[in-house]
């Protein structure tokens, strides 16, 4: 039986190397593009928000590529993703669609569909846990080296002067890890991204513009829906910095008994602002926003999209701790009606806005000027 999943930045890259590695064909959801706008859009519901359009077309296209079967995440709480798998279901059997879901609901909710999905990936192999093992450890050592490689690509972009050629070799290293089986391999995949990427050449600058981004973990790794933010700002000279990962994800949620330092921090430093859980990434939102304030980080773009309560939530309470810690805040809300070149106005208004600031603390901290750093670091 061929699966899918929704698609949703680079998860496909582990999760299509988890399912082939466990004896499945995979059909993975093809690239976001104008026709999965069009389909979701077509098929949801008007006010659902736009992960949930997003991963219905994702479902469409796959299926429409041989795809028998769909593997997907369930939730808990305020937010609608612990419905969307339900939803989706009625709605692609209402057009026609013959397939089946296999819903991974996470611990402490609904077990039933849990334990149905994992005995269907698990079947070839019940009686080799052995072969289950090494597919979990390929594929979570792709997540992480994937994380690990998007964070130095992120800070590396804004410091370099051959921009495109970082680019390209970043996207080499994608399409290599995706295709290498051996896990012994993967560092040194790793390892020559990061000697090619430090080997371009510097721009002789000052301090670069660090901006964190912050909202709903969809809208943040998906860069089709995104319009590509974090290498807009890559291009204009701004490090990006962000917590949400597909590995933070899966260890607050999927491992958090081994991983409670997730949640104690989030709590930690959002209680004061947001006292219950919303939903979502809700309080991770406001969480990450105070980090940001506290650290001095140059600026926060909370990206979310339109219709999501949890992150409507957060939004009321950004403004005051924009106040609060004097940092700019821009909030993208997005729907199949943004454009890329709205985008691109909004976040180059908001980094002249970050680089005008700058210049004006520096005047008033009595400054003359950046000092010059031919390495370009921060």
């Amino acid at each position: 039986m061929r699966l899918t999943f929704p698609r949703m930045g680079q998860i496909d890259i582990p999760v299509k190397t988890l399912f082939t590695e466990l004896g499945h064909e995979v059909v993975a959801p093809p690239p976001v593009t104008k026709r999965t706008f069009d389909l979701g859009v077509k098929y949801a519901p008007e006010f659902a928000c736009l992960p949930f359009k997003m991963t219905l077309a994702n479902y469409i296209e796959a299926i429409e590529k041989g795809a028998e079967a769909v593997v997907t995440f369930g939730g808990a709480g305020p937010c609608r993703f612990g419905y969307f798998a339900q939803v989706q279901r009625r709605i692609l059997h209402d057009l026609g669609y013959d397939f089946e879901l296999f819903l991974l609901d996470p611990p402490g909710a609904e077990t039933r569909e849990l334990l149905r999905g994992l005995r269907f990936l698990f079947r070839e192999n019940l009686k080799a846990p052995g072969r289950i093992w090494q597919a979990f450890r390929l594929a979570w050592a792709k997540a992480v080296f994937l994380d690990r490689a998007n964070q130095l690509y992120r800070r590396l972009l804004p410091r370099v002067a051959q921009k495109k050629a970082a680019e390209m070799e970043y996207r080499k290293f994608l399409r290599v890890m995706a295709a290498e089986r051996d896990l012994s391999r993967l560092e040194l995949v790793y390892t020559a991204l990061a000697h090619n990427l430090e080997n371009l050449a510097r721009l002789e600058t000052g301090r670069v513009l660090r901006v964190k981004i912050v909202g709903e973990i969809y809208m943040i790794l998906e860069s089709g829906v995104n319009f590509d933010t974090e290498n807009i700002l890559g291009q204009m000279g701004v490090e990006v910095i962000r917590s949400v990962s597909m590995t933070h994800w899966v260890e607050a949620n999927l491992l958090k008994a081994l991983f409670p330092g997730h949640r104690r921090r989030t709590g930690l430093l959002s209680t004061p602002h947001l006292t219950s859980f919303v939903g979502g990434h809700g309080r991770e939102t406001i969480a990450e926003t105070v980090d940001a304030g506290i650290n001095r980080v140059d600026g926060v773009v909370q990206i979310l999209p339109f219709t999501c309560m949890p992150e409507l939530v957060a939004q009321s309470i950004l403004p005051d701790l924009s106040r609060r810690f004097n940092l700019p805040v821009l909030s993208l809300v997005l729907d199949e009606h943004s454009g890329a070149a709205g985008v691109m106005t909004r976040l180059e208004a908001f980094v002249d806005l970050l680089r005008e600031k700058r210049e004006k603390d520096m005047a008033k901290a009595g400054v003359g000027g950046e000092a010059r750093n031919p390495t370009g670091s921060g």
